[in-house]
């Protein structure tokens, strides 16, 4: 039994939830998510919840019922009060800084690494070395940040590169001396 899919989602004051087909819209006072739900679950809108039931117990639908749950809570929880992630650049010299819709990097490189922040996102940089992206949809928050960090993933010696704010960068030894 899913656990997380038989929790129903509720919906609070001032968003609007509708349901066309399976595609779902969620508008609130963040903005406008839609997402393409799976046609085999059996979503029902009530007066302040949204319940997803299963078919049948197969094993398809048993993963596809907690998914289901999961996705249209991240959307109300998204135009309600939206999604961050915390990163952090550890190295000498290493700094960032964003004009508009433009982070520029530098990480080391002979050249600075410019990245295009997505619509939908916004990327903050409260020092040199903290960044915050911030956005209404989780999958595109979490990818955004996971693109970032891979310009310069942490390295295990010294530790230099970005991470994210609550990453824990297992160190190894350097080399042994005689």
């Amino acid at each position: 039994m899913s656990r997380i899919g038989k929790m129903p989602v509720t919906i609070p004051a001032g968003v609007k939830v509708s349901l066309n087909g399976s595609e779902m819209t969620v508008t609130g006072p963040k903005g406008t998510l839609q997402q393409s739900l799976h046609d085999r679950m059996i979503i029902a809108v009530e007066a302040d919840q949204i319940v997803v039931s299963r078919p049948s117990d197969d094993k398809g639908d048993l993963a596809l019922h907690g998914l289901t749950r999961s996705l249209i809570n991240n959307m109300v929880v998204g135009v309600t009060q939206g999604f961050k992630k915390s990163l952090e650049i550890n190295g000498v010299g290493y700094r960032a800084e964003v004009s508009g819709k433009i982070l520029t990097l530098s990480l080391g490189f002979s050249h600075p690494v410019v990245y295009e922040v997505p619509e939908g996102i916004s990327v903050e940089v409260e020092k040199q070395t903290k960044l915050t992206v911030n956005g209404i949809d989780k999958q595109l928050v979490g990818a955004a940040s996971a693109k970032i960090r891979s310009f310069r993933a942490p390295e295990p010696y010294k530790g230099k590169g970005i991470k994210y704010a609550d990453e824990r960068i297992l160190r190894k030894a350097g080399k042994a001396g005689k």
